[in-house]
């Protein structure tokens, strides 16, 4: 049975500094974060992307297999190398400093796509640095779009805007361009206000309605999320956790979301469930050490009934 989520992009191994000062070693890259948090809360998820044939890209296999997350439209290449990023903190929150250039996920194109598994998968999700990586990358996942629509499939993208990949100019016409072809659109705020030139809430999600999505889920912070369809919105309260790390909740939200929207749940409910993962997400170090599994979240939220 092939995945009803797959998610394209990629991973980047994760040397996360520690309050004595050492760096923890851990996985992230954002697709593959939520291809993760989905695939622990229950959801059947693959994952499509070129990764090096070295260390760095065994240990993304072997986390992929002990995670459930289907590893059939991995391909692991001898030409190109796993990418590697660093996470400090200070005053102001975490920072990223990227080793990414000439990697195997960098060198993807069109012609790398696995079309069947495509074909039949029920939601694509990729994002902005999924296309910022490189210009074969960014036609890549036009294509998988495309692929995926003319198939009955749907599209999740989240924006995810980092411009120390592309310049703001040219990140917006590629975002707004796969927005207008997605059907659930999973931006931030920080980003979406960058993006669209919009600052409140309610104008940017009328913009992304009118770029084409059925459902938006603009994330604010400890604020919860906006959820917008063409017929209803809804703000949904967050949850209020001692937050140590948020690296990678923004990814635990949209893995927990798809999660639940592939289950059959409205994209209210599916925000309450995203914004439980995403704080719980928050409560330890690293993009996904600290993702929580289903009956986690399940209890959390029980918790905000009593």
């Amino acid at each position: 049975m092939r995945p009803e989520i797959l998610c394209l992009g990629e991973p980047m191994l994760e040397f996360n500094q520690q309050p004595d000062g050492r760096y923890l070693p851990g996985h992230g890259g954002d697709t593959s974060n939520c291809a993760i948090a989905a695939a622990r809360l229950g959801a059947s998820v693959g994952y499509i992307t070129h990764i090096g044939a070295d260390t760095f890209g065994d240990s993304f296999m072997s986390l992929w297999a002990d995670e459930g997350v289907d590893t059939t439209t991995v391909r692991q290449v001898t030409d190109a190398h796993t990418g590697v990023y660093f996470v400090t903190h200070g005053p102001e929150g975490h920072q990223f400093s990227y080793f990414r250039a000439g990697s195997a996920s960098s060198r993807f194109g069109p012609d790398d796509l696995p079309i069947d598994a495509l074909k039949t998968a029920k939601i694509l999700h990729v994002s902005g640095i999924s296309q910022a990586i490189s210009a074969s990358a960014a036609d890549a996942v036009f294509a998988a779009i495309d692929t995926v629509k003319s198939a009955g499939g749907k599209v999740s993208y989240d924006t995810n805007l980092r411009l120390k990949l592309w310049p703001l100019d040219r990140a917006r016409a590629v975002i707004h361009a796969a927005m207008s072809s997605c059907d659930i659109a999973l931006p931030g705020l920080e980003d979406a206000v960058q993006l669209t030139g919009l600052s409140d809430p309610d104008a940017i999600a009328d913009f992304y309605l009118g770029l084409g999505a059925g459902v938006i889920a603009l994330t604010l912070g400890a604020e919860g999320t906006l959820v917008a369809t063409p017929d209803d919105r809804r703000r949904i309260g967050g949850r209020r956790v001692e937050a140590i790390d948020a690296t990678a909740a923004g990814d635990t939200f949209d893995g927990a979301f798809l999660s639940r929207i592939v289950a059959g749940a409205d994209p209210f409910a599916a925000a309450r469930y995203a914004n439980a993962a995403a704080a719980l997400s928050t409560q330890g170090y690293g993009a996904v050490a600290p993702m929580p599994r289903q009956s986690a979240v399940e209890a959390f939220l029980q918790e905000g009934q009593e």
